[in-house]
């Protein structure tokens, strides 16, 4: 008995080890596909989800980058909501929820972790996060890696925890959620990811539309 207990505690530890290491690897794989990205085209849908009340907040849209700082969300899903980053300022413009009003806010770290996640998954994840494996998974057709990212003391990403899904084949994000400390859950699964794809300045620049007050955002920092 006491060598089938030990062989079976042999199994299950080279099976953690084995799920750990599958986990580890996609999330460098994810690293190495994303540090040759430059600029991407995505559209996207996302649930947003609040625990307390029981509430759910469906939406989507398209999204464009210019790394290292330039971002912009523009959704069909709620129409004419966007949140743009022109690489000085983070713009938030929701007639959906608050019209007649558009949010500026300096352009900061925590801001910036917040809004663009995927830069904040995947730079420098192994020093930020414990990294554990959350199993295989198919999304949209595509095989995945799942794995759940628990942020380290001392970070502050956006995020109090959160779950990728890795395609195993190009290492691009198939999928993602994320749980905000207010206790808000952020799941998005990216339709279509054009990576290194042409992206006009434009783009990330923001005119606020007549009759509509600019709100300083500072205190968002």
């Amino acid at each position: 008995m006491p060598r089938l207990i030990t062989a079976l505690c042999l199994t299950l530890s080279a099976a953690t080890l084995t799920a750990q290491s599958a986990a580890e690897s996609a999330i460098d794989k994810a690293v190495a596909a994303y540090a040759g990205i430059r600029t991407a085209r995505a559209s996207f849908e996302q649930n947003i989800t609040n625990a307390l009340t029981g509430s759910a907040i469906p939406s989507r849209g398209e999204f464009q980058q210019s790394r290292p700082d330039k971002f912009a969300f523009r959704f069909s899903d709620p129409k004419g909501d966007v949140i743009i980053s022109d690489g000085k300022f983070v713009w938030l413009y929701l007639p959906s929820s608050t019209p007649g009003q558009v949010i500026r806010a300096p352009l900061t770290a925590d801001i910036e972790g917040s809004i663009d996640l995927i830069g904040a998954f995947f730079t420098n994840p192994r020093a930020r996060y414990t990294i554990t494996d959350a199993g295989a998974a198919t999304i949209d057709g595509r095989a995945t890696r799942a794995v759940n990212l628990a942020p380290r003391p001392g970070t502050s990403p956006g995020f109090v925890r959160a779950r990728v899904w890795v395609d195993l084949e190009d290492g691009l994000l198939r999928q993602f959620e994320a749980q905000e400390a207010s206790g808000l859950t952020r799941r998005v699964r990216i339709v279509s990811f054009v990576p290194n794809a042409d992206v006009a300045t434009s783009s990330f620049t923001f005119k606020p539309p007549k009759g509509v007050k600019v709100v300083d955002g500072s205190a968002l920092r």
